[in-house]
């Protein structure tokens, strides 16, 4: 979709960090645009700061189909057509092997996988039945990659974030809609405080002990994203493959080493397979 001026689009976790961000570069392309997020306040105060009579804001819970179904109908009826639907919304919970955590593992997945899949669900009739063309985007991560985390729900959800995004594109390249899946490293975002937004049927959030190599690794992961990447480039980079219908994303190429390790571990698998 080279022309984005005068078409809809629809952004999921979009009151704050990388969604936010997607919305201000939509909006400056000259679309109209359905900011959803699960945060009222923080949504009405970023509809507001970015000050366009094309942007609006709906609550939306995306572990939630019902919800996710909601905000559809509340785009539609707001601007007719949508063409670009970024399933941005995310959450972070606890991992490793000292502390499984079910109800984290099942937080994790449902906002981070099926809050994916709601959105293609809630959507992908629409386009297909308007004809005009469109581009979905799925926001994995380069834990979708590479498992630097370990034993993680966010890894895990991540992972079936890029297969599923791998699979869409090819069945529907021909009827003229593109996928991407961004799989970023560390941005600058509130990813990390995801518990302020934790529903109670998930439970509290694993209390960790501040001497652990848990909290040491929490501790870490912060303070990269804190210094992480600006959510405004990482939203330009998402307009660009928009525009050229590229399917991977991909926002810091200094990962490629850890990339290349785990394929060619693969590939070596692969040799060790053939001479058996």
């Amino acid at each position: 979709m080279r022309d984005l001026t005068g078409k809809t689009a629809f952004v999921t976790g979009g009151a704050s960090g990388i969604g936010l961000a997607l919305g201000k570069a939509f909006a400056e392309a000259g679309m109209k645009v359905m900011l959803a997020d699960i945060e009222m306040d923080a949504l009405d105060a970023a509809v507001k700061g970015l000050g366009n009579s094309d942007v609006r804001g709906v609550v939306c819970d995306v572990s939630n189909p019902d919800s996710v179904e909601g905000a559809a109908k509340t785009t539609f009826d707001t601007f007719g057509k949508v063409h670009v639907v970024c399933n941005n919304a995310g959450v972070a919970a606890g991992g490793g092997i000292d502390a499984i955590s079910l109800d984290s593992w099942k937080w994790v997945l449902d906002v981070n996988l099926m809050g994916v899949l709601h959105g293609i669900r809630s959507f992908l009739p629409h386009i297909r039945a308007h004809g005009e063309g469109g581009h979905i985007v799925n926001t994995a991560s380069m834990a979708g990659m590479v498992s630097g985390l370990g034993f993680s729900p966010y890894h895990a959800s991540k992972f079936a974030v890029v297969t599923m995004s791998e699979g869409l594109a090819v069945q529907l390249q021909p009827l003229g809609i593109g996928v991407s899946v961004l799989c970023p490293g560390f941005v600058r975002t509130r990813i990390g405080e995801s518990a302020r937004n934790r529903p109670e049927q998930y439970g509290a959030p694993t209390t960790l002990d501040p001497a652990s190599p848990a909290a040491a690794l929490v501790a870490q992961i912060a303070q990269l994203i804190e210094s992480g990447l600006d959510p405004a480039f990482v939203a330009a980079q998402v307009l660009n493959a928009i525009r050229e219908n590229e399917l991977y994303i991909f926002t810091h190429p200094e990962m490629r080493a850890e990339a290349e390790q785990r394929f060619t571990a693969i590939l070596a698998a692969m040799d060790k397979a053939a001479k058996r």
